[in-house]
């Protein structure tokens, strides 16, 4: 690995980091009552919702970037890729933002994110 590649790959690191901390005080904030960390989709039918929540949709945005960019380099991300997974989930099968905020916040607490849980299931 050239020093070129190794500095893209320490920013790449930081980035990842940076997300990973905004995630976690969204997942929070989240499990805490807050709408719209996963979609935006569910303030749409609240009545008397003012704009969403502009960190979340970042987060969502950043997520989208982050994965891209580690695509590129033939990496992954983990964290990344459960959270966009999650953020996929729609219908009635779906638990609540508050109730899968909660359970993604205990399996990175955990150390689970990333590994499949047993048997193919899924935590929420």
């Amino acid at each position: 690995m050239d020093a070129r590649d190794e500095v893209e790959s320490d920013q790449l690191n930081l980035l990842a980091q940076a997300f990973c901390e905004q995630l976690l005080a969204c997942l929070d904030e989240c499990a805490r009552g807050r709408k719209g960390l996963f979609s935006d989709v569910e303030l749409l039918s609240d009545e008397g919702q003012g704009s969403g929540w502009t960190e979340a949709a970042r987060l969502r945005e950043l997520a989208g970037a982050l994965q891209g960019v580690f695509a590129q380099q033939e990496r992954q991300n983990a964290l990344c890729d459960e959270f966009l997974d999650l953020c996929s989930m729609h219908g009635e099968s779906h638990p609540g933002e508050r109730r899968l905020a909660r359970a993604f916040l205990e399996r990175i607490e955990r150390g689970e994110v990333g590994v499949q849980p047993p048997e193919e299931k899924k935590f929420w």
